[in-house]
């Protein structure tokens, strides 16, 4: 298992949502191959699992190495709903720990 690594992200959620009764903040995690930062998994705080799978199935396979615009741009293209803004910042905190990991180990 030493070939993945662990990241997270996060971001405050709007206001009225489901999921914002239980937290205040959203999180993305994603389990990652460590040598070329392709996402493995993917997981997130949608209140439910139905989002929370439409969100693996749509990050997964995308690089971080190539940078977040990607990923951004899938969840812009294709999720519709109040938290779109809280996911793709939480993934742009998420490639920021990328960056922090990458930067420690070179």
């Amino acid at each position: 298992m030493n070939n993945v690594i662990f990241i997270a992200g996060h971001a405050r959620l709007p206001g009225g949502m489901a999921a914002q009764s239980m937290f205040q903040t959203l999180t993305v995690t994603a389990e990652l191959d460590r040598r070329y930062g392709v996402i493995l998994e993917c997981s997130c705080t949608l209140a439910t699992e139905h989002g929370r799978e439409f969100i693996n199935q749509t990050l997964r396979g995308y690089s971080l190495r190539d940078g977040i615009e990607g990923p951004v741009k899938a969840i812009e293209n294709n999720y519709s709903g109040k938290a779109k803004n809280a996911i793709t910042a939480a993934l742009k905190d998420l490639y920021k720990q990328f960056e922090m990991l990458q930067k420690e180990n070179d």
